[in-house]
């Protein structure tokens, strides 16, 4: 009977993850400096201001949680955007963080906005620094998950990393993402395989390109040469601050995170348990929950 009852929950929720709004929200695209960048808006109105989201290394709009952005639209307005070079998005990938910062600048200015939320995971929360502080009037509200300041704690040994776990999952045929973002123990692969299930959702119609391999390799040195850089005691950031990250993210270490909360005046920090590098993705329910209270607070 109990059996029964968890195969029909579990039907439910198949039923209504395969509707999220978020699989079948197609690109739109706006000229950035003569760059045609592609962006999605989901719930336009829902907010006073928009939360912008900048995602990891290597990734492009299709390696959003469904589920996340799904549980944010309902109370909030996002934009999520494939930044120059990246996804189906025209340019070139910007070889610093800092010039990752002035092309996210550039598009919110081209959408019209002057004050915004910003998230930014990994490599995001990277670029969403940078932005602090070359405007940092443009910020109402930040959020950093999975990330770490400039000249951090092993940031510069995110390259070789990446290459670890890419051939460790190459020689299962898995997603790199399984190793880079979840646990390398049994519990962690089966977060892993729920998530990417989600992702793995989206239909060829509402599909971005593939990250390709020379911005990659860009964003890759880009990180390395951020890392390599004098610490920074992040005086600059005085917004309220949210820091997010797993009790074990092998590919960030989490004592920057730790850091990052000691130096960022009234931040606060939450570290979820048994999470790696995705802990935002694997804690989604939970997540969502704060993020949205963090927003309205």
């Amino acid at each position: 009977m109990a059996v029964h009852a968890e195969k029909q929950f579990s039907a439910l929720r198949n039923k209504k993850e395969k509707t999220m709004s978020y699989l079948t929200t197609k690109n739109q695209f706006i000229t950035v400096d003569g760059n045609q960048i592609a962006y999605r808006e989901l719930s336009k109105g829902k907010s006073q201001l928009p939360i912008v989201m900048l995602v990891h290394l290597g990734a492009t709009l299709d390696n959003w949680d469904p589920k996340l952005l799904d549980l944010i639209t309902e109370k909030h307005h996002v934009i999520v955007v494939d930044l120059p070079g990246v996804g189906v998005s025209q340019g070139k990938v910007a070889p610093t963080i800092p010039g990752m910062a002035e092309q996210t600048i550039a598009f919110i200015q081209a959408l019209g906005y002057d004050k915004i939320n910003l998230l930014g995971l990994s490599m995001g929360g990277m670029i969403a620094q940078e932005i602090i502080r070359i405007k940092p009037t443009l910020v109402n509200r930040l959020i950093l998950a999975g990330t770490g300041p400039r000249g951090g704690v092993k940031m510069d040994k995110v390259t070789g990393k990446t290459f670890s776990f890419m051939f460790k999952a190459g020689l299962e045929r898995i997603d790199p993402k399984r190793y880079i973002f979840y646990n390398h123990d049994e519990q962690g692969k089966i977060e892993a395989l729920k998530v990417l299930g989600r992702m793995g959702m989206r239909t060829k119609e509402f599909a971005d390109k593939d990250m390709n391999v020379p911005g990659f390799l860009t964003q890759l040195k880009a990180i390395k040469r951020w890392g390599k850089e004098p610490q920074d005691d992040l005086q600059f950031i005085t917004q309220p601050t949210l820091i997010v990250n797993g009790d074990k993210d092998m590919q960030v270490p989490t004592e920057n995170s730790y850091d990052m909360n000691e130096k960022i005046k009234d931040s606060k920090l939450i570290i979820y348990p048994n999470a790696g590098h995705g802990s935002i993705f694997q804690y989604v329910d939970e997540f969502s929950k704060e993020l949205l209270a963090f927003l309205e607070d």
